[in-house]
């Protein structure tokens, strides 16, 4: 690897759903006819949307406390079939490309740390022909899921860098409760799965409105 420092942050970590990946309401929708499909109590919006991050089933059974243990897998099971039957109708947000371009030109490392699984994620990579363009990513399957630190640690070690030069984006507060967790900086995108109002007491560095906002932030500040 390269020996050399980018202004202020050697790596730059994404979340994927509702940061990069236009997933959110689909997501949604997926939960809710999952829960509907085992006989639980559909969640609102709000509550299956407040999820969106976490491991897949962590973020099932808060979502659907009132479905069995036993009937877990079931629930699974249940969320991808829907979700498979809608991922070629995601794509990723109007700016993202030119984005991480940019960075990449500027010998930033790229990494995805997301609650999705491995499969889920590499599906997702190819689907929108981006294969190429990350240097490392973790998910929740193979590490932990968020807010722990794990998967930035990991991603820390294999980059060989420091939290402080270390920056973590996304929708959620999940994702900048493990920036915190990790002692890393964070900056959060508010047009995802959670409002802004939760993310000031998390500290973020900013707080983005848009992808082109992001991108002008990323370019004035990273």
């Amino acid at each position: 690897m390269p020996d050399f420092r980018p202004r202020r942050f050697d790596l730059i970590a994404f979340d994927w759903d509702g940061t990069l990946f236009d997933s959110t309401k689909i997501i949604v929708r997926c939960i809710q006819r999952a829960v509907a499909d085992v006989g639980g109590a559909v969640p609102s919006d709000h509550d299956a949307s407040y999820v969106i991050g976490m491991a897949l089933m962590d973020a099932l059974a808060h979502a659907a406390p009132d479905v069995p243990r036993d009937r877990y897998a079931e629930l699974g099971a249940s969320y991808r079939r829907h979700y498979v039957a809608h991922q070629d109708d995601l794509s990723l947000f109007d700016g993202v490309l030119p984005m991480l371009a940019e960075l990449r030109e500027r010998h930033h490392w790229l990494a995805v740390a997301t609650g999705k699984s491995r499969r889920g994620l590499d599906e997702a990579l190819g689907s929108v022909q981006l294969a190429g363009v990350f240097d490392g990513s973790r998910t929740a399957d193979e590490t932990a899921g968020k807010p722990h630190p794990r998967m930035l640690h990991e991603l820390m070690r294999e980059f060989g860098t420091e939290p402080a030069r270390t920056l973590m984006i996304g929708d959620t507060t999940h994702d900048l409760q493990m920036a915190l967790n990790a002692g890393c900086p964070s900056v959060a995108v508010s047009y995802g799965a959670h409002a802004p109002s939760g993310f000031e007491a998390l500290r973020p560095q900013a707080i983005v409105h848009s992808v082109a906002e992001l991108h002008a932030w990323l370019r004035d500040h990273a």
